[in-house]
């Protein structure tokens, strides 16, 4: 999208200004996600440390743009237009795993991988951190939202986590360390909001043979291969609803395989739509639309999107 595009380049271009030189505008955002279709970000920053979300504030206070924290693109679509505000990555300064196998305890950065993270676990011989291997996200985004999969969550092996709340303009970026019983975690869910980067965790498990750890994560890494799509998909599209799964919801609805132009509810896993290569992210959100309003009819349920739309305005969705 050329600059002209966006409703205020001019705050566009303070913005990476304040940035500098590691600042990208109209950068690639939709296709680093998941789902790998949407549109790109006005401007585009990988943060390395305090010194840069420092900047990250001065550019807010110069453009008045929003800043949309961008983990591993996992749970995330992006509007074909794309996002007109701040896309912020944390680097590489912050895939730091400390691990400490005399108290199974692992502190992650907030970019860690959760894959990564588990099998780093299971080399050390510490356990209860498997289900992991099978969430495509970071630990920053897997806090904010409880990810979770396989009997287990962020919630039940979580101690604490730093926080660097970029609050209001004009304000410096304040760290705070928080507790997991301050964060309000719920099933796919947290007290944590938009302005809220999450750095670090710190995480407990327990010690365990790493043969028997292994060999658990290959198993879920196999069911997962089984009975979950790949290519490109945002994950699980919508929150299971009280004592039933969503996919089950969509199956009875018989919408397994519904198509709406470049987006199919997939055969494999009733509760993933997938998308074509080149596909567009309007025609997932139509088809979430249309799936949550058949399901509503057919069992007067009402769906809750787990997906994060960002870009869209007001969304088609029934609440």
């Amino acid at each position: 999208m050329p600059p002209e595009r966006w409703s205020d380049p001019e705050a566009v271009q303070r913005a990476a200004a304040v940035l500098g030189v590691g600042a990208r505008t109209d950068a690639p955002l939709g296709a680093l996600t998941t789902s790998r279709v949407g549109g790109p970000a006005a401007v585009a920053f990988i943060a390395n440390g305090p010194d840069d979300l420092q900047r990250v504030q001065q550019a807010r206070a110069a453009s008045c743009l929003e800043v949309l924290i961008v983990g591993r693109g996992s749970n995330l679509l992006i509007a074909d237009r794309g996002f007109e505000g701040i896309a912020l990555h944390l680097g590489d300064a912050y895939t730091r795993i400390e691990l400490d196998r005399a108290d199974a305890t692992v502190t992650a950065g907030g970019s860690v991988a959760l894959p990564v993270l588990a099998r780093q676990c299971a080399a050390a011989g510490i356990g209860g951190l498997e289900w992991a291997v099978g969430v495509p996200g970071s630990i920053g985004g897997a806090v904010r939202m409880n990810a979770g999969g396989h009997g287990s969550d962020m919630a039940s092996c979580l101690i604490d986590v730093d926080i660097v709340d970029l609050g209001e303009l004009g304000a410096p970026p304040e760290s705070v360390q928080m507790p997991l019983r301050a964060l309000g975690m719920g099933y796919r869910r947290s007290s944590l909001r938009d302005r809220h980067l999450v750095v670090s965790a710190r995480l407990s498990g327990h010690q365990a043979p790493p043969e028997t750890v292994t060999e658990r994560i290959t198993d879920i890494v196999r069911w997962r291969r089984e009975n979950q799509p790949g290519g490109q998909n945002a994950g699980s599209v919508f929150m299971n609803p009280p004592a039933d799964s969503a996919g089950a919801q969509i199956d009875r609805a018989g919408l397994r395989g519904l198509r709406i132009g470049t987006a199919e509810v997939s055969r494999l896993h009733a509760n993933f739509i997938v998308s074509d290569p080149g596909g567009s992210a309007a025609d997932v959100v139509t088809l979430m639309a249309e799936v949550q309003r058949r399901v509503t009819e057919s069992t007067g349920i009402v769906l809750q999107p787990e997906v994060r739309m960002v870009g869209f305005g007001p969304a088609p969705m029934l609440t």
